[in-house]
C-alpha cells in the first residue's frame, strides 16, 4: 500500500506539476509571446505603414499638387498677366500718353509757337517792314510830292506876289519841313 501511496503521490505531484507548469508555462509563454509578437508586429506594421504610406501620399500629393499648381498658376498667371499687361496697360499707356502728349504738345506748340510767331515775327516784320517801307516810300513820296508841289507853287499866283522868297533855298527848306510834318 505504501507503494501505491507513493505512486499516488507521485502521480498527483507529477500531474500537479505538469498541469501547473504547463498551464503556467503555456499561459505565460503564450501571453508573453503573443503580447511581444503582437506589440512588435503592430508597432512595426503601423510604423512601416504610416511612414511609407504618409511618405508616399505626401510625396505624391505634393508632387501632383505642386506640379498642377505651378503649371496652372504659371500658365494662367503668365498668360493672364501678360495678356492683361500687354493689352490693357499698353493700350492705356499709349492712349493716355498719346492723348496727353498730343494734347499738351499741340496746345503748347499752338499757343507758344503761334503766340511767339505772331507776336515776335509779326511785330518784328511789321515794325521793320513798315518802318522801312514808310521811311523809304515816305522819303521817296515826299521828294516827289515836294517837287510836284514846288513846281505847282512856282507857277501859282501866290508865289508871284512874293518874288523875293521865290526860288530861295530858305523857302524850299521851310516848305519841305512843313510838308513833312503835315504828312507824318
Amino acid at each position: 500500500m505504501e507503494i501505491i501511496k507513493y505512486i499516488y503521490y507521485f502521480t498527483y505531484l507529477f500531474s500537479y506539476l505538469l498541469t501547473h507548469s504547463l498551464t503556467h508555462l503555456l499561459t505565460h509563454s503564450l501571453t508573453h509571446s503573443l503580447t511581444h509578437s503582437l506589440t512588435h508586429l503592430l508597432a512595426n506594421l503601423l510604423t512601416y505603414l504610416l511612414i511609407h504610406s504618409l511618405t508616399f501620399l505626401l510625396a505624391y500629393l505634393f508632387t501632383c499638387l505642386f506640379a498642377y499648381l505651378l503649371t496652372y498658376l504659371l500658365t494662367y498667371l503668365l498668360t493672364y498677366s501678360l495678356t492683361y499687361l500687354l493689352t490693357y496697360l499698353l493700350t492705356y499707356l499709349l492712349i493716355y500718353l498719346l492723348t496727353c502728349l498730343l494734347a499738351y504738345l499741340l496746345a503748347y506748340l499752338l499757343t507758344y509757337l503761334l503766340t511767339y510767331l505772331l507776336t515776335y515775327l509779326l511785330t518784328y516784320l511789321l515794325t521793320y517792314l513798315l518802318t522801312y517801307l514808310l521811311t523809304y516810300f515816305h522819303t521817296l513820296s515826299l521828294t516827289l510830292w515836294s517837287r510836284i508841289l514846288l513846281e505847282k507853287l512856282t507857277d501859282s499866283q501866290l508865289v508871284k506876289k512874293f518874288p523875293a522868297l521865290h526860288g530861295t533855298r530858305r523857302f524850299i527848306t521851310t516848305f519841305t519841313k512843313t510838308q513833312h510834318l503835315s504828312l507824318s
